[in-house]
């Protein structure tokens, strides 16, 4: 019988983070990751296609919220001052006193007590006072004052609904793939490091996806209120209705997301750059100022023009430079713990 063929070995691609790479190759490398990355994201996109009605409803939660909170406000405002709230009450007013005037001109008209008469009225603007400060009442009452469309998003173009789906199934296409794109940008980061460095790049990959995913819903269930409620006040503060388009909506809240999620990714870069010997901590302590005011110019320009935004992501962003600081120093002390332990068992 003739000899077997020898089936022919497979090449194994190189660990990046096992070899060492010279310039063209790290090019290469990038060119590789992103690839890699890209598809992730593409994959993620189009399961969140399936998805797109739930999470617009899902990212449409804070405006929701904020316009029932306003007119739940606003009928309680108007409950307080009948005659401007409830056309009801202006008529019974207009009612008693025309009745009061008949009574008084008209000899033939029955014997009515006008205390008694008086004293209807009065019991009714009790009542109608204490529903004004009743929730229950207010919240019964409050979509004959504003109906669906009041609240509801609106859209100025016929192509708008359309770009803004797109746009927030991909922003939820990365945050769902985001454990595959921050492992690919690690991979990436660790093949230009030392080998006693990457061990590091293992750790990041799941703390940068938690830090991501958690920044952008912080901004989505915290800041995205705060932010939405000081437009629609100043609004009216100033005489202006606001009119919120669909995608000018989308477009803040999911480009805000992104911001988020990527400034909670300070920590990880910090501690990064402190374990890989490229910046110490006494230079982060010695740079604070200097950070603060970076900080602030990074929150004007990622944000829309107002105050609120930008210091919305600067207080968080500074307090996670902080945080990114403490993780670096309870990391260096737990090594020179373990360094003691280990020169006491010798």
């Amino acid at each position: 019988m003739g000899n077997k063929p020898e089936k022919k070995k497979r090449k194994k691609l190189p660990d990046p983070l096992e070899t060492t790479m010279s310039l063209g190759d790290h090019l290469e490398e990038l060119r590789a990751r992103l690839i890699l990355a890209i598809l992730g994201l593409v994959v993620g996109t189009v399961i969140c296609l399936s998805f797109g009605k739930r999470i617009i409803h899902f990212i449409e939660l804070p405006y929701i919220k904020v316009m029932e909170e306003h007119s739940r406000s606003k009928v309680q405002t108007k409950l307080k001052d009948n005659k401007a709230a409830n056309p009801s009450a202006y008529l019974l007013d207009a009612f008693t006193a025309d009745l009061l005037k008949a009574l008084g001109a008209d000899p033939n008209a029955p014997a009515i007590d006008p205390n008694a008469i008086r004293f209807a009225q009065k019991i009714y603007a009790e009542t109608m006072a204490k529903l004004g400060d009743d929730p229950n009442y207010i919240s019964a009452v409050a979509d004959e004052y504003y109906s669906a469309s009041d609240r509801g998003l609106t859209s100025t173009g016929l192509p708008d609904p359309f770009i803004a789906f797109m746009k927030i199934t991909l922003i939820s296409g990365l945050i769902i793939s985001s454990p595959w794109v921050f492992y690919q940008l690690w991979m990436f980061v660790g093949a230009g490091l030392y080998e006693h460095e990457r061990k590091y790049v293992t750790t990041a990959v799941p703390f940068s996806t938690v830090l991501f995913v958690t920044g952008a819903l912080f901004f989505l269930f915290f800041i995205a209120r705060l932010c939405l409620r000081f437009f629609l006040n100043f609004g009216e503060f100033i005489g202006v209705t606001a009119i919120w388009t669909f995608d000018k909506y989308i477009s803040f809240v999911t480009m805000l997301m992104l911001v988020f999620g990527l400034a909670f990714q300070t920590p990880i870069a910090i501690f990064v750059l402190n374990k890989t010997g490229l910046v110490s901590i006494e230079s982060f302590k010695k740079s604070r100022k200097y950070v603060i005011v970076a900080i602030f110019f990074i929150a004007a320009v990622a944000t829309p023009p107002d105050v609120i935004s930008q210091i919305a992501l600067a207080i968080p962003l500074y307090a996670l430079f902080e945080f990114g600081i403490l993780l670096s120093w309870l990391s260096i002390r737990k090594e020179q713990a373990q360094e003691a332990a280990k020169e006491e068992a010798k």
